[in-house]
């Protein structure tokens, strides 16, 4: 009787688990069947198939200068975030200090406020010193978002590191810069892989407050998105979505090749 209730269970958990990825992932599934559609507009199912949309995705000059930002910003942003993160979770996590635990609450204060609220706020600050619509101004409104995560994965990954192993390294005579290089680096490393994913993703997917900072100058591919879907109805979007899920599963599938998502994720 045991044996047979367990494998009701078993059954039932195993249904829940497959309805729930197949909620979870129906509406990608929506756009990859959309993208193949032969209709000037999106319907599902498409009654006809072409490639159509993937052709003029590659020449949609305004989707490719949106990438193209968007990828140089996320890179820029995240090399900054890592730099800014560290220092910042170095000082936090290794010296007490009067303040210290306001100082923390003021890096994860930008992730307590709506994203209208903080983009009016840059929004308010870049103006009038002429940074709106380019891109030192799009950096630093991103940096407002990106940085928190960097300190609060570094921060955890720090406090999992025993500090007597930087102490052996400097009794033996290791400066500061040889021992974070040589010892401490390597053991907060899923650490850093995790905010240097976690901050290149946020900036590359950021729509609301880029909406605010971008100006006629520099625009971000969600925003070039943004307003194309404001104005056409066409598969185009849902091919573009398409090519981005797919890097997406690639990006996903070299750090678990290099570091290992979960060791990653455990860790940071």
């Amino acid at each position: 009787m045991r044996s047979l209730s367990e494998a009701i269970y078993r059954t039932v958990a195993g249904i829940l688990v497959v309805c729930s990825y197949l909620f979870l992932l129906a509406p990608l599934l929506v756009v990859f069947v959309i993208s193949f559609g032969a209709s000037p507009t999106m319907e599902f199912p498409p009654k006809d198939w072409s490639l159509r949309w993937y052709a003029d995705l590659a020449g949609n000059g305004e989707f490719i200068e949106g990438l193209r930002v968007s990828l140089l910003l996320g890179l820029v942003v995240t090399v900054v975030s890592l730099v800014a993160g560290v220092t910042a979770a170095l000082a936090l996590t290794r010296h007490r200090f009067g303040g210290r635990d306001a100082v923390i609450g003021l890096f994860t204060s930008p992730l307590l406020l709506p994203s209208v609220v903080l983009g009016l706020a840059l929004l308010l600050v870049l103006g009038p010193v002429g940074l709106v619509g380019t891109y030192p101004g799009l950096v630093v409104a991103h940096l407002s978002l990106t940085i928190p995560y960097v300190v609060r994965t570094v921060m955890m990954s720090l406090n999992a590191v025993d500090p007597s192993c930087e102490q052996a390294a400097r009794t033996l005579g290791a400066g500061p810069v040889t021992t974070f290089r040589r010892i401490t680096l390597p053991l907060i490393t899923p650490g850093l892989v995790a905010g240097a994913a976690l901050s290149f993703i946020i900036s590359f997917d950021e729509a609301v407050v880029s909406l605010f900072v971008v100006g006629t100058g520099r625009t971000t591919l969600p925003v070039v998105v943004f307003r194309y879907v404001s104005n056409n109805t066409d598969p185009q979007v849902a091919a573009l979505s398409v090519v981005l899920i797919v890097f997406s599963l690639a990006a996903v599938a070299l750090i678990e090749r290099a570091l290992g998502l979960k060791r990653v994720l455990s860790k940071a």
